[in-house]
């Protein structure tokens, strides 16, 4: 599978459960602290955000399956989750350039520290690091990085 195989659109509330899926797999497999909520909130907030005509959700299909999505709002990039089978395949990179085009003034987001591979692809892709926390202002109270994309 390469990118160009990949089909990137705009999501729409019907794809929730297929987001939902993609994230908590993603975040599974992800060196990052168990979420606070119950999967079973994971498809319902995705929804919400999905109905929100102030963020946009892009999901990346392959064989007519969202395998990675990316949600944005005016000013973050709140979710980039790629479905571990899938990763490391240049989803990740083509929905960040992705958000880089759509925000072309920039954006932020926050990674939390241990999740160094996470870190390192941002890095890789020209984001910098503006902040270190804590984690006191974060819901799983784990120490965290603000990353920026600055054109």
């Amino acid at each position: 599978m390469t990118p160009s195989e990949a089909v990137l659109r705009r999501a729409v509330p019907e794809d929730a459960p297929a987001l939902a899926d993609v994230h908590l797999r993603s975040r599974a497999a992800a060196p990052m602290p168990p979420s606070v909520h119950p999967d079973s909130d994971c498809e319902p907030w995705l929804r919400g955000h999905l109905e929100d005509p102030a963020q946009e959700t892009w999901l990346a299909e392959v064989d007519g399956a969202p395998v990675a999505y990316l949600r944005l709002t005016p000013t973050w990039l709140d979710d980039l989750y790629v479905t571990p089978s899938y990763a490391g395949q240049g989803l990740g990179t083509a929905l960040l350039d992705l958000a880089k085009t759509l925000r072309p003034d920039g954006f932020g987001l926050w990674v939390f520290e241990v999740n160094t591979p996470a870190r390192a692809f941002y890095r890789r892709h020209g984001l910098v690091e503006v902040e270190r926390t804590d984690g006191r202002a974060n819901e799983e109270r784990d120490p965290d990085v603000r990353l920026a994309f600055r054109p």
